[in-house]
């Protein structure tokens, strides 16, 4: 039975800042006033190896919260991407003491201390001429951030080379987002990038400890699906041989993900691992804190408004719903209608732990390749363990399918596209590739591609919506278990909405509305729809190469 005293022994890393959120400032003789005399262009440190780990919540406290809930930016990921003018602890005392003063302006305030963040590309316009590849051939410079010298107290995370961002308010470097990029990186024949992208993680795993969700501070408590291990594949000739230098990479990614799991007893949980009734360790999402994420304060102070548990409960199972990448999604809801319901660290996905079968392989096939045949037999172990508790828990024999599992309540979740990662992997046997095909077929197949689940609740990961990197994982995973009849089927369909998207507003976006008759605009979630986009482009790329251009 489930132990409720150790059940979810789940506390945060703690991030200690009674320090500063207590400390009362002594008047300062220098005035802000004279401070913002002159108003130069934002500083920059030289040489600066990476950012302090603060968020901008955690540094500017009361004013970040007042910021947030006064609305000041249309989109609550602005301020947090504000760089500040001066030393954040002397524009937080200057805000303790004028905020009472009459008169005082909040908006006017910001204004006047912190640079707005920039719109990289904001003035391109395409080129209604240009084919769908040119266009994206083209985008590639666009979408790319060279090194730079790091803004102080800025919440981006100061990279080592050139990376690309998908795109509108993601003016960062995602985890997942970039393998589907690199995709179309190597298609396009810019293996410059590869390399650099790819040694950019392993540097963030040498320094975090951890591949974080993007290059920002408030990013660093939690991952995104753990792709690294198909990543290092995409840019040598040879596969995985060429993959060897990143080894001990790989298996620091696996111990973040493992962490504390050789403590756990049945039933029992910490960070991202589970132990299971029958003592097989599975893996969870996970975000080490439990605050209103500094990118959506807005919204999930809200959203913890309509749940009838603590708000910290809400606020990490929201974190963990957006590691998860599918934020948000019924996959994580106990009541499909109500995000409030939301219970992501409950639940067993089927993608997370077929992606850390990959990166377990991978790490036992690099093994043998340096002739480690002890690491290998540990980790070709760790693969076939995962596998089996897989088949286990997630795999519903009476409908054919691979489903989420909720280990709290010991029953099967619901069915979804996540289900095509385990062919893309290569953990499905042949039966099961063939009986999740006819699933696939009946319940999410759709004329413009593969719908993300069967469940319209207006949550962005869920019907009518069609996104790339699931698109791709169901045409390559099908078609490397022999069925090539729906994995080109689901590809034509896919290139047909992009194209046709394309050619009436010549551009690529984000997600796509793939249900019924018309296809179009995807919708739902916390914020507008956006251009741009790296792993759109990633995927059509490379299908284009594929299968050609021209597909109506």
């Amino acid at each position: 039975m489930y132990n409720s005293k150790l059940h979810d022994v789940t506390e945060s890393v703690e991030f200690d800042i009674d320090k500063i959120s207590k400390y009362e400032p002594e008047p300062s003789e220098l005035t802000l006033d004279k401070m913002l005399e002159a108003e130069p262009e934002p500083e920059m440190i030289e040489g600066m190896p990476h950012s302090d780990a603060l968020t901008p919540a955690d540094r500017y406290l009361e004013l970040f919260a007042a910021v947030q809930s006064a609305h000041i930016f249309e989109d609550s990921k602005t301020f947090p991407d504000c760089a500040p003018k001066m030393d954040p602890l002397d524009i937080l005392i200057g805000y303790r003491r004028q905020k009472n003063n009459p008169g005082f302006d909040l908006k006017q305030f910001v204004d006047e201390h912190f640079w707005m963040p920039k719109h990289y590309g904001s003035d391109y316009v395409s080129n209604p001429g240009d084919s769908l590849k040119e266009h994206i051939d083209k985008l590639w410079p666009v979408l790319t951030r060279q090194p730079e010298q790091h803004i102080p107290w800025s919440s981006l995370l100061s990279l080592p080379q050139a990376y690309i961002v998908p795109g509108g308010r993601f003016s960062e470097t995602y985890y997942w987002d970039s393998y589907f990029t690199m995709l179309g990186l190597a298609e396009s024949g810019r293996h410059d990038l590869l390399r650099s992208m790819a040694d950019n993680f392993a540097w963030m795993i040498e320094t975090y400890g951890h591949i974080p969700n993007g290059n920002r501070t408030y990013y660093l408590s939690r991952s995104q699906p753990p792709v690294f291990a198909l990543m290092v594949e995409l840019f040598e000739e040879d596969g995985v041989r060429g993959a060897r230098r990143y080894l001990d990479h790989l298996i620091k990614e696996h111990e973040f993900w493992m962490d504390g799991a050789e403590s756990l007893g049945a039933n029992q949980a910490y960070r991202h691992a589970v132990k299971m009734p029958n003592g097989a360790l599975l893996n969870r999402y996970w975000d080490d804190r439990d605050t209103p994420r500094d990118e959506s304060w807005r919204e999930d102070v809200e959203t913890a408004k309509h749940s009838n548990r603590p708000a910290n409960e809400v606020y990490r199972d929201l974190r963990a719903g957006a590691a998860s990448g599918w934020d948000y999604s019924s996959r994580w809801l106990r009541d499909a209608n109500r995000l409030a319901s939301i219970r992501t660290t409950k639940y067993i996905p089927v993608d997370l732990n077929a992606f850390l079968y990959k990166l377990e392989s991978t790490i036992a096939n690099i093994s043998a390749l340096k002739g480690d045949r002890e690491t290998e037999a540990l980790y070709r172990q760790k693969a076939e363990e995962r596998r089996l508790a897989i088949n286990h828990y997630l795999w519903d024999e009476d409908q054919g399918c691979f489903r989420d599992y909720d280990w709290h309540r010991k029953q099967f979740a619901l069915f979804s596209a996540a289900s095509v990662v385990t062919l893309y992997v290569g953990l499905a046997t042949h039966e099961q590739a063939e009986r999740l095909g006819e699933a696939v077929r009946a319940r999410l197949l759709s004329d413009g591609g593969l719908l993300t689940t069967e469940y319209e609740t207006g949550e962005q990961w869920d019907k009518p919506n069609g996104w790339a990197p699931l698109q791709w994982m169901a045409i390559q995973g099908f078609k490397m278990y022999g069925n090539d009849a729906l994995g080109d089927e689901i590809a034509r369909n896919w290139l047909k909405t992009v194209n046709q998207f394309y050619k009436r507003n010549h551009k690529l976006i984000e997600k796509y509305h793939i249900a019924g008759d018309a296809s179009g605009e995807g919708g739902g979630g916390e914020y507008p729809l956006q251009d741009g986009f790296g792993w759109t482009n990633g995927v059509v790329r490379r299908l284009i190469g594929l299968y050609g251009e021209d597909h109506e």
